[in-house]
């Protein structure tokens, strides 16, 4: 539910760029370019909500001024502007779907960029080599994966476990995760999908203990 003061703003924002002078309506004026921009950090502000601290944001133009907005894709979505795919309008669930996909690939290319400046600053050979083979195959080996998962927490660098996934088809992925010490899966095991973490087990690996929330710490201190 919107507020007076929260519908004035986004009144003030859109209606002087569009021709219909209502919300609802100006809103079927606008859709979404395709156009994202990732700042890498949280200093932007939503050119339609004025919302504060955005790191990623979505450009809209209307089609029958040609003005354009930089927004965040909570707006796109609260406000059901319009998401095409193939030059067909997406569903709302479609279109959250597309905008998370979009979201996800921004994050992952400022992964890899943070990762190879890394691999620069620090004349890691063994880094390189995994990114190389990342950009060439979409995946990573055993041995590449704890390299790269490894520098990830390290330095602290936003990443998903999703980014990355590990390749096993090859007997000799599959062996040198069976040589390799548990402590050092366990640094790329949730990039594991759930059949190869059973073949890790198998292997003798043991899953990595459960990490604790900060509420359930508190709790077992207090008790």
């Amino acid at each position: 539910m919107m507020t007076g003061s929260y519908t004035q703003r986004i009144a003030d924002s859109l209606l002087p760029l569009s021709v219909e002078k209502t919300l609802p309506n100006a809103f079927e004026e606008w859709s979404f370019t395709g156009e994202v921009d990732d700042h890498e950090q949280a200093t932007e502000t939503c050119e339609l909500c004025t919302k504060e601290d955005l790191r990623y944001q979505f450009r809209i133009r209307n089609a029958l001024t040609g003005h354009a907005l930089w927004v965040g894709s909570n707006c796109i979505l609260r406000f059901g502007i319009s998401v095409f795919e193939n030059g067909i309008a997406l569903e709302p669930r479609d279109a959250k779907k597309k905008l998370e996909r979009l979201t996800k690939q921004m994050r992952l290319d400022s992964c890899i960029k943070a990762l190879g400046q890394l691999a620069a600053t620090e004349e890691n050979s063994i880094l390189t080599g995994a990114l190389d083979y990342y950009k060439r195959h979409g995946v990573l080996t055993p041995k590449f994966a704890f390299v790269v998962f490894w520098k990830l927490s390290d330095h602290r660098i936003d990443h998903h476990r999703s980014f990355f996934k590990v390749c096993l088809r090859k007997e000799s992925h599959r062996q040198a995760l069976k040589d390799m010490p548990t402590e050092r899966v366990h640094k790329f095991w949730a990039a594991l999908s759930s059949s190869q973490q059973k073949l890790a087990k198998d292997m003798g690996h043991r899953a990595p203990p459960p990490v604790l929330k900060l509420s359930s710490l508190a709790k077992r201190t207090a008790s």
